[in-house]
């Protein structure tokens, strides 16, 4: 992101956002990470948290999430950490589902293994 990407948005604002953090813990998000909400928006939560809960009632992506909020990906990378470690979303990798999904049996390919050394 070039620095003047950041130029309309209001530093003080983001602090005041992220409560002084510039980096999330490391949670394993990425920009194709998935998110999900678990839980509805609680009252008195902060209004990006809220958001976040809203948009997330279907699977979003993490870069998804920055362009509908507004903000820049690190940021939302820091809202997502504070959910996460509340249980009010969950957070997946799209190919971490379907990965373990592709491999085949191993009992499979021992007997193709068996069945080819017998032609």
């Amino acid at each position: 992101m070039s620095p003047h990407a950041l130029d309309g948005e209001d530093p003080d604002r983001l602090y005041t956002v992220t409560g002084g953090r510039s980096r999330a813990e490391d949670t394993g998000l990425d920009l194709v990470t998935l998110v999900v909400s678990e839980s509805d928006a609680a009252p008195g939560m902060q209004s990006e948290h809220a958001r976040i809960l809203r948009i997330a009632r279907r699977p979003t992506s993490v870069v998804e999430l920055s362009a509908d909020l507004g903000l820049p990906v690190s940021v939302v990378k820091i809202l997502l950490a504070d959910l996460l470690d509340r249980g009010m979303v969950s957070a997946r990798h799209p190919s971490s589902a379907t990965a373990e999904a592709r491999l085949p049996d191993p009992d499979f390919l021992r007997k193709v293994l068996v069945g080819l050394s017998n032609l």
